[in-house]
C-alpha cells in the first residue's frame, strides 16, 4: 500500500499523539477490541506446554482439517486437508499465490475497487495488474461484460474480492456464474478473497470455488483476523487443489518455514467444535454490532447535502460520496481532519472507481461512530452552504 494511501492516517495519529480529540475510522480495524481471553489462554497453556519449536510448514494436520470443515461450512465446497495450506495471514497467502500462479509479463485482472495491497502482489513476480472499473450507481458490482472484454491472450489470473473491501459488495450469483464461465473459457485462475465472508448483512455469499468445474482452478482466501479479532496473530490460508498446495508449501519453506505451534493452537480452538465457551457468542455479537453500526451510519449520514451513501451488503466500511461538494476525496478528508478531528480512507487509495469517495471505517465504538457522524454532518452541511 502506497504512503500516499496512508497520508490522511498518519496525519490522524500525529493528531491523537498531540492532544486532538481524533476519531480514527481510517483502518479496518477496531483497536479497542481484543481476541477472545479464551483464545488468549490456549495460546498461553501451549507456550507453557513447551510447544515453540519448528511447527509443519504447511500447517498441523488438525489445523488444516479444521480449516476444511470450516471452508465446507462457509462455501459448500468439499475439501480435505491437503487442499488447505496455512500462512501468516491473508495477505502473505495472495502474495504467496500470485508468485505461484504468475510469471513476469502476465496479466491479472482485477475489479475496482480493489483492497489497496492488490498492485503490490502483482508487481511482486513481474504481471501486469489490468483493472476492471465498477459503477458506484451499481453499488460497485461487476459487470460480467467488462470483465470478458479485458481478458487477453497474457491473462493468467483473475481476482476478486466479495465481500469486497472498501465497498462491502457481495458479487450475486449470476456474476459469479459469469466470473466462473469467463475462466472455464479461458482457461484462467481464479483468485477468490473471502477474508470478509462472516461479515455479509443483506446478501448471500457465493463462492466460485463451489460452482461446476471452478474447484480445479480457484484459490480461496481466508483468515481469522477480522472474524476472530486476531489481526496481530497472523493466521491466513489458501485452499486451492493439492497439487497447487504442494507449490505452496515449498514457498512456505523459503519465505516462513511455517507459523509458530502456539498461534497454530490458538487458531485450531477459534475453529473447535463444539466451540471453546464463549467464543462463538462474542464473535456473533460483533457482527451484529457491525451491522448496527452500518444501519445507524446510513441512518445519520443518509440526508446529508453534499453526500451519497453507498449502502454496503456486507464488511466494516461504508463508502461516501463527496462529488457533490466539489473537493476531491483527499481534500474533503484533509479537511475533515483538520475541521473535525475524524480521519477517513480516501477512495482513490483502491482504484479510479473509488475516486470522489471516502472509506468510512465502522471501527469506533457506537457512540464515537455517531459523534463522527455528527461531524462529517457538520462539515458536509458547511461546505454545501
Amino acid at each position: 500500500m502506497s504512503g500516499e494511501a496512508w497520508k490522511i492516517h498518519d496525519l490522524a495519529k500525529a493528531r491523537a499523539a498531540a492532544g486532538h480529540d481524533v476519531i480514527i475510522l481510517s483502518v479496518g480495524e477496531d483497536r479497542t477490541a481484543v481476541t477472545h481471553p479464551a483464545l488468549v489462554d490456549v495460546a498461553k497453556h501451549s507456550l507453557d506446554a513447551g510447544k515453540h519449536h519448528y511447527a509443519p510448514t504447511i500447517g498441523s494436520e488438525d489445523l488444516r482439517a479444521a480449516i476444511a470443515k470450516r471452508h465446507f461450512r462457509t462455501t459448500g465446497q468439499t475439501v480435505t486437508p491437503d487442499s488447505c495450506c496455512l500462512f501468516s495471514g491473508a495477505q502473505n497467502a495472495l502474495f504467496s499465490v500470485s508468485l505461484a500462479l504468475l510469471n513476469p509479463g502476465d496479466e491479472i485482472i482485477v475489479p475496482e475497487p480493489f483492497y489497496a495491497t492488490y498492485p503490490g502482489v502483482a508487481r511482486a513476480g513481474g504481471a501486469n495488474m489490468v483493472t476492471v472499473r465498477t459503477d458506484p450507481e451499481a453499488d460497485f458490482v461487476l459487470d460480467p461484460d467488462r470483465l470478458s472484454a479485458a481478458v487477453t491472450d497474457r491473462t493468467r489470473v483473475i481476482l476478486i474480492n466479495s465481500p469486497n473491501n472498501p465497498t462491502g459488495a457481495c458479487y450475486p450469483r449470476d456474476v459469479m456464474e459469469a466470473v466462473a464461465d469467463i475462466c472455464k473459457k479461458h482457461d484462467l485462475w481464479l483468485i477468490s478473497d473471502e477474508v470478509y465472508s462472516d461479515f455479509v448483512y443483506d446478501a448471500d455469499h457465493v463462492a466460485p470455488g463451489a460452482l461446476p468445474g471452478m474447484a480445479e482452478r480457484t484459490v480461496t482466501i481466508g483468515s481469522l483476523s477480522k472474524s476472530y479479532r486476531m489481526s496481530g496473530w497472523r493466521i491466513g490460508w489458501a485452499v486451492s487443489n493439492p497439487e497447487l498446495n504442494g507449490i505452496l508449501d515449498d514457498l512456505i519453506c523459503c519465505m516462513l518455514y511455517g507459523g509458530p505451534s502456539f498461534v497454530q493452537d490458538a487458531a485450531l480452538s477459534a475453529l473447535a467444535e463444539p466451540p471453546l465457551p464463549g467464543v462463538e457468542e462474542d464473535k456473533r455479537d460483533m457482527l451484529e454490532a457491525y451491522h448496527r453500526k452500518r444501519d445507524m451510519v446510513m441512518g445519520m449520514l443518509g440526508d446529508t447535502p453534499g453526500l451519497i451513501l453507498r449502502r454496503p451488503s456486507a464488511g466494516m466500511f461504508v463508502m461516501v460520496d463527496i462529488r457533490p461538494t466539489g473537493l476531491s476525496d483527499f481534500e474533503f478528508a484533509f479537511k475533515l481532519l483538520e475541521e473535525e478531528d475524524v480521519s477517513v480512507m480516501t477512495g482513490s487509495a483502491f482504484g479510479p472507481s473509488a475516486v470522489g469517495h471516502l472509506r468510512l471505517g465502522l471501527v469506533a465504538h457506537e457512540d464515537m461512530l455517531a459523534e463522527a457522524c455528527r461531524r462529517i454532518d457538520r462539515l458536509a452541511r458547511k461546505l454545501m452552504a
